[in-house]
């Protein structure tokens, strides 16, 4: 029998699992959070499911948004949308800034949408897209047929679900894409 060489460690090791470090306290965080939120899940189990279906829902946002910089002006980071008093600058932002931002939206949308339970996650990360307005509807702007198909009891949603695919009255194949993507890995049955 031949010893094999032990490989020497890498440098970035360090690194790498401080970056993960950052990113289980930011997960604890966003449990504590969710269980505030959400008193009704008990269980461990339900808790990292949640949990687990944020963190997804986070990589998602971010592969299809990728990172604006100042020519994607008044969007910043992964697609946060500044707003009239904030102060945020693409020049100078850090992904870790980007990333709190991203999550304290996402977050936001998760709230709007309390109570379609399971579908609550799927909602959340269209609505970070379109806007809640588009989902939830104004004094001038009717609620979704997709809302209203999940409020009678209906959860058949994938082709309204798809229906969130244009832009300026013309289909878009990569928005196509991204629904699909967020459909099939957020959809719960």
């Amino acid at each position: 029998m031949t010893k094999r060489k032990r490989q020497p460690q890498r440098k970035e090791g360090k690194a790498l699992r401080a970056g993960n470090n950052y990113q289980r306290v930011l997960a604890g965080l966003a449990i504590a959070v969710l269980l505030m939120l959400c008193p009704s899940a008990v269980t461990a189990q339900e808790q990292m499911t949640e949990l687990q279906r944020f963190n997804l829902a986070v990589k998602i946002i971010k592969h299809f948004e990728g990172w604006h910089t100042a020519h994607n002006y008044p969007y910043v980071g992964w697609g946060h949308q500044l707003q009239p008093r904030e102060r945020y600058s693409a020049r100078t932002m850090t992904k870790a800034q980007g990333d709190r931002l991203l999550r304290q939206d996402l977050m936001k949308m998760y709230r709007l949408f309390d109570g379609y339970g399971k579908d609550q996650m799927l909602l959340a990360v269209l609505a970070y897209n379109v806007g809640p307005y588009a989902i939830l509807g104004t004094s001038k702007r009717p609620r979704s047929a997709l809302l209203r198909k999940l409020d009678a009891g209906n959860r058949n949603i994938f082709h309204d679900y798809m229906r969130f695919c244009r832009y300026k009255g013309r289909k878009v194949k990569s928005i196509e894409r991204r629904r699909y993507v967020e459909f099939s890995l957020l959809f719960i049955q």
